[in-house]
């Protein structure tokens, strides 16, 4: 029988903290968005269009690399201050692999990374049912 992962994702834009749900303490992983400000200067001087193109497919890379993540889950919750986390539901929706995934977005204020393990635990146990 495979092993049920629940998984927590406070994102937001630029940067997600991946948050494994389990019985033992986990570190936190990251993965960031790969857009700095110099790359942002150089392609604005040449064009603002240009600059708006090379965000999206960052974005859309940035995306893909949680879908990764996200893909042998069984619950992940999104959470997070802005409005990214929906903008990944949305895109995880179209994709027909993560239907079998249950999927929750939450809005949440900023949260330090005590706040956002304690969230997750909490998440998790109000639907962890124990057979006996």
């Amino acid at each position: 029988m495979k092993a049920i992962k629940k998984l927590g994702i406070c994102m937001d834009h630029a940067n997600a903290h991946l948050i494994e749900f389990s019985d033992e303490a986990k570190p936190t992983a990251t993965i960031s968005l790969d857009f700095d400000h110099q790359d942002k200067d150089e392609t604005l001087q040449r064009s603002e269009s240009e600059m708006h193109n090379k965000q999206q497919h960052r974005q859309s890379a940035y995306y893909k690399k949680l879908a990764a993540a996200i893909k042998d889950c069984t619950e992940v919750v999104l959470f997070g201050p802005t409005h990214a986390k929906s903008e990944l539901f949305n895109s995880l929706r179209q994709n027909h692999l993560f239907d079998r995934i249950k999927i929750e977005v939450v809005n949440t204020d900023k949260m330090t990374d005590n706040q956002q393990h304690e969230f997750v635990r909490e998440h998790f146990k109000k639907f962890d049912i124990k057979i006996l």
